[in-house]
């Protein structure tokens, strides 16, 4: 979130972790992803009844030639054909190329395997390298026209049937359940055609027949008369152009590109099934209420939802004859930044060694922790992340690593290393990449900070997409040509201590941020994976403000006499203010600006200019008994801390989290 302090204004982009309700202005600003409750965020095989699946019939299967020219396979008594769909350019069914070249070199003899891809716009040279990888015992087919997905009633590019000599389906389903929609194991827990192949061969029952087969959907036969004023570049190609072609394009993130009309009629059916659900374009903001007759208004600066109007004729034109229309009704060409889109970089910072991302499987976080060899501190008014494989990445967070402050802290490190994520992520992210947005540039007066001698942390969520790669990430930025009037931060408001009971339908959690100073709300990331229904962010009211609180109450408890009841009074009063926290969570929360005795009083007169004149003598008061502490040597039993609520000002960071 970036809000506005009113005083020496203190800016922060807050990153929020779980369910959360934050303390803060507009309340108006409120994320109720109900249409990600509706949409279908994970997809996993599931059992069928056999015969409504197509478990039974027979298949006239059409004349096809192989890649090489050759005719298809044809089952003698005693065999089976596999048919297994799949298409180079869907995320699933690359991702089980790896286990089709396992499986296929052990197959029984009396096994044949058809690989059949029936999306029209996939290359012959990437059908030809999928047919290298599987060898000689596999048939590869492209079936531009999908005549032979249409006839086997395949339904999606992961589909396996199984045929028998007198072509009858014998099996329709899922591979395994390794990879779905929404998820991916490391191994899979039930492998459903091995299973039925293995039974087929030793003429016993098959305990499942029919499954379903997450995937990309393909499409359905029109069932709707075409509209002859619908056309795809009188109409839709202006839609698409505005709402996806960001990333489905030649060299964008996206895995299959929509600039054509020929890649959007060979994609029709999965493209029809995520506008319908509401997965594309992703964005799951509740719309605001608004009565009838107004106009529709948004607080959202970087909205992605398609309107009404035309998801409705996006919807129409897939349903109908898909109609190509006048070429000459096209709209302008669509350009794009070139490698940049913040412009040339003042600096890059990339991995010094590649990281190697295996074929299949799932790989734990990586952390990458790159140099940045800054002789003095910059300011940041643009950067941008770029991973060097994009197939594989995920998400990336980078996080900065001050050495001062790392020192500072490393200690403190030490004795909560159970807790050492959830605090990172208290401490907020730097800079942040996932799939279509990587780049941010912040307004003039605007700026981060990138201190002297900084390292960055880079958190990389990899995901293996069925060929073995290698990563080298990197992360470009601009400086700002002076000190900026305001500073950007980026604060976690994180619950790491998510308990949902089994079976509960909806369980609700939250999180806090105490805000001292009033404050505007402009940006946040809620983050709450797939177990995640909805977040909604609130304003919490207070009587007074935390900064004025605890300076009265410092100010009030000067009258201490040894410096053991001083320690003592000034942490029991910290931590009344901060909600009767515990005392652990009150030492890792340093989001406001932190003055800790234990860096002695030379450190606390840094931030004494930031505070008002209670605020000051209280300080000073700290200062004062924390000498005498040191001097009686009551530091060996217990060491005092003190909290600081202050606006801190901009560039300043001696007491501050990164």
């Amino acid at each position: 979130m970036l809000l506005d302090m009113r005083s020496r204004a203190w800016w922060i982009a807050v990153f929020a972790l779980g369910a959360a309700s934050v303390g803060l202005e507009p309340a108006r600003a409120e994320v109720q992803s109900a249409a990600a409750s509706e949409a279908e965020t994970k997809w996993a095989p599931r059992v069928l009844k056999p015969s409504e699946h197509g478990v039974g019939r027979r298949v006239e299967v059409p004349e096809c030639r192989s890649l090489d020219g050759g005719a298809l396979a044809v089952a003698k008594p005693g065999e089976y054909v596999v048919f297994a769909l799949s298409s180079t350019t869907c995320p699933l069914s690359r991702k089980y190329v790896p286990t089709w070249v396992e499986l296929v070199a052990g197959a029984d003899a009396r096994v044949r395997v058809v690989i059949v891809d029936p999306v029209a716009t996939d290359t012959r040279e990437s059908l030809q390298e999928l047919a290298t990888r599987l060898g000689e015992r596999a048939t590869v087919v492209h079936d531009r026209d999908g005549a032979l997905a249409r006839a086997l009633g395949a339904t999606t590019t992961t589909d396996v049937l199984v045929l028998d000599a007198a072509s009858t389906v014998v099996f329709h389903g899922a591979l395994d359940d390794q990879h779905g929609v929404g998820y991916s194991l490391e191994k899979p827990r039930r492998w459903f055609l091995a299973d039925a192949l293995r039974a087929l061969l030793a003429g016993e029952p098959m305990l499942v027949a029919a499954t379903d087969a997450p995937g990309c959907v393909l499409e359905r036969a029109s069932e709707a008369a075409p509209d002859p004023e619908l056309t795809y570049h009188g109409r839709i190609s202006r839609i698409v152009q505005a709402n996806c072609i960001e990333c489905h394009r030649a060299g964008g993130v996206a895995p299959f590109s929509l600039e054509t009309h020929a890649d959007l009629v060979a994609h029709a059916g999965m493209v029809r099934r995520v506008v319908e659900k509401g997965q594309m374009p992703p964005w799951f903001a509740a719309e605001p209420a608004r009565g009838e007759g107004e106009p529709a208004t948004t607080p959202w600066a970087n909205e992605r939802a398609l309107s009404s109007a035309d998801k409705a004729d996006l919807l129409a034109w897939l349903a109908g004859g898909k109609l190509e229309g006048d070429p000459a009704q096209a709209p302008l060409p669509r350009a794009f930044a070139g490698s940049w889109s913040i412009g040339a970089p003042d600096a890059v910072f990339e991995f010094a060694q590649p990281v190697t991302i295996p074929a299949s499987g799932t790989m734990p976080y990586q952390l990458v922790v790159v140099e940045t060899a800054l002789p003095e501190d910059r300011w940041v008014r643009a950067m941008e992340v770029q991973p060097g494989d994009a197939g594989v990445v995920h998400h990336v967070l980078v996080h900065l690593v001050d050495p001062e402050l790392e020192r500072a802290n490393e200690g403190r490190r030490r004795r909560r290393a159970d807790d050492d994520i959830a605090a990172e992520e208290r401490l907020g992210f730097w800079a942040a990449y996932v799939p279509g947005q990587g780049a941010l540039s912040y307004p003039p007066g605007f700026a981060k900070l990138l201190p002297k001698g900084a390292k960055l942390r880079f958190q990389m969520h990899y995901t293996p997409n069925g060929t073995a790669t290698a990563d080298r990430t990197r992360i470009g930025v601009v400086y700002a040509d002076a000190p900026p009037l305001h500073e950007v931060r980026t604060i976690g408001v994180v619950n790491p201590r998510i308990r949902i009971p089994p079976g509960a339908a909806h369980h609700e959690e939250s999180a806090t941020f105490p805000i001292p100073l009033d404050a505007v709300l402009l940006s946040f990331v809620p983050h709450l994976h797939v177990r995640g229904k909805a977040a909604r962010y609130e304003r919490i009211a207070r009587r007074r403000a935390l900064r004025l609180q605890l300076a009265a109450a410092l100010s009030a408890r000067r009258a201490h006499d040894t410096a053991r009841g001083r320690a003592a009074a000034l942490h029991r009063v910290v931590r009344q203010q901060r909600g009767k926290s515990r005392q652990s969570r009150s030492r890792r929360d340093c989001a406001l600006g932190t003055a800790d005795l234990r860096r002695d009083a030379l450190g606390l007169r840094r931030v004494l200019p930031a505070v008002g004149a209670a605020g000051r003598e209280a300080a000073r008061a700290a200062a004062r008994a924390l000498a005498r502490a040191r001097a009686q040597g009551l530091r060996k039993k217990r060491r005092p801390l003190l909290r600081l609520v202050v606006p801190m000002p901009a560039g300043s960071r001696d007491h501050t989290c990164p």
